[in-house]
């Protein structure tokens, strides 16, 4: 990483270009761009971002942004691969301790409903809304009035 540094460096200093005025141009913060010409990556709050500042001053310096950024991938490789396996599946264990001591204290309340309870309040009210339906029809049809028959003939008057 001191490399890349001293390639920045370099080129800045080669262009006559003062480290404040980089600073200003990209809208980075100064204390950034020395970390960076100095390699103190641990100063940095994440990797992504430094790849994207190493992007964009390789471009602003006018060095090829690609062949930098293959060198600071390859710096990372190095770097993350002297994790040992051993190393890999205690943190994995850990995680998943804490992920499961985490679910254990989960307060449970009415607000908190998991998509599962949600489901089936929905369900139990469809299934509700349903069997009210069904019991209107079936009172309907058993108390529904039978036409009242109507023996009684009509008997017309004769007007003479």
């Amino acid at each position: 990483m001191k490399e890349i540094g001293l390639q920045f460096q370099e080129s800045r200093e080669n262009i006559g270009i003062s480290i404040d005025e980089v600073a200003s141009d990209l809208k980075v913060e100064k204390q950034d761009l020395e970390n960076l010409e100095a390699g103190n990556i641990k100063s940095f709050a994440n990797v992504v971002s430094l790849k994207y500042l190493i992007r964009d001053y390789s471009k602003y310096l006018g060095l090829n942004a690609e062949d930098i950024l293959d060198e600071y991938n390859e710096y990372l490789f190095d770097q993350t691969s002297k994790i040992s396996l051993d190393d890999i599946k205690a943190a994995k264990k850990r995680l998943a301790r804490e992920a499961e001591i985490q679910k254990e204290d989960k307060v449970r309340s009415p607000y908190t409903n998991s998509k599962k309870n949600e489901s089936r309040i929905v369900f139990v009210i469809v299934l509700s809304i349903l069997l009210v339906m069904i019991a209107t029809v079936a009172i309907y049809f058993v108390f529904k009035q039978k036409p009242v028959k109507d023996d009684h003939t009509i008997s017309y008057i004769r007007w003479e």
